[in-house]
């Protein structure tokens, strides 16, 4: 009788990494993603989870909502390490 637990009988499925970095500053136009000062960013952080990284965006966004030139982005890391997926 076989264990059904085994890692014979147990396909695994590997899904990719997804990456999301959620970062933000001022910039030089509102319409626009062009920060002003680099250097200054400020990084949140790294996320595994979409809604995670939107958790973290939507934390920051809102707490500079009354400054127009503060913007804050996801950027989804694994499209850039892997155009293809």
């Amino acid at each position: 009788m076989s264990d059904p637990k085994s890692s014979a009988n147990v396909q695994e499925t590997t899904s990719p990494q997804l990456l999301h970095l959620v970062m933000g500053g001022r910039v030089k136009d509102p319409r626009s993603v062009e920060f002003q000062d680099p250097e200054s960013i400020h990084v949140v952080g790294v996320f595994s989870t979409y809604e995670q990284a939107e958790e973290a965006w939507r934390a920051n966004a809102q707490r500079t909502v009354d400054d127009a030139e503060m913007k804050y982005v996801i950027v989804h890391i694994h499209k850039l390490l892997e155009p293809s997926s």
